[in-house]
């Protein structure tokens, strides 16, 4: 049997890198350290023509968020195991694999009190991807490398500018529920943005014209 626990030890920590060696070894998945992708933070295929279980997780993650999306990936796994592909990805029988499979590591105090006190809510009824409960997103994020380099749109001042990769500026408006209204600066259109949206704050200088009639749009 082999023992990842080494190498699994660079990415999460050392205390759960023999349980999770133990799963890859158990369930003969093909487990992939992945490239940074900004679609999603990792993933499950299914066997398929031969093939075994694989996972992937993204590279880069800070090792307590690695850690839950590995936990993620492979109550996938052990769903699929129980009821191939007859029940809905994120149903009640993940949440259940998902649970089960999340208690270890929390009775073990892997994880810091404040990280475990964000699982233990979000395990109440955990979604498709922790992205979207922005407790535990917002804890997890205190641990990355360059957490003070982050900017999200919730943690700009009222009408501050902000860009976004395509190079398109916005000015943050109010808040509507869990989204801002952001004005698109070249066309006054309105969008809504996601509170914990990673932005590049834009100084005022660079954008003199600030003389806005908003449209009502959303996407």
């Amino acid at each position: 049997m082999a023992d990842f626990s080494k190498e699994l030890s660079k990415y999460m920590p050392a205390a759960a890198a023999p349980i999770i060696s133990t799963w890859i070894n158990d369930t003969g998945c093909q487990f992939r350290i992945s490239r940074s992708r900004k679609t999603k933070l990792g993933d499950y295929t299914a066997p398929f023509r031969g093939a075994p279980h694989r996972i992937s997780i993204n590279h880069d993650l800070n090792p307590f968020a690695f850690l839950i999306t590995t936990i993620h990936e492979f109550a996938h796994l052990y769903t699929y195991q129980h009821y191939k592909n007859k029940v809905k990805p994120h149903g009640v029988e993940w949440k259940s694999s998902y649970k089960e499979l999340m208690y270890p590591f929390l009775r073990l105090s892997i994880f810091p009190t404040d990280v475990a006190q964000a699982i233990v809510h979000y395990m109440k009824n955990p979604a498709a991807s922790s992205c979207t409960d922005l407790e535990l997103y917002r804890t997890l994020r205190r641990y990355d490398l360059n957490a003070a380099a982050h900017c999200t749109v919730e943690s700009l001042a009222a009408n501050s500018l902000f860009s976004i990769p395509d190079g398109r500026i916005f000015q943050k408006k109010e808040k509507l529920r869990k989204r801002y209204k952001c004005v698109e600066i070249n066309t006054n259109k309105v969008y809504l943005f996601h509170a914990v949206a990673e932005v590049i704050l834009v100084a005022l200088e660079k954008v003199p014209d600030l003389s806005l009639q908003r449209v009502e749009t959303t996407y």
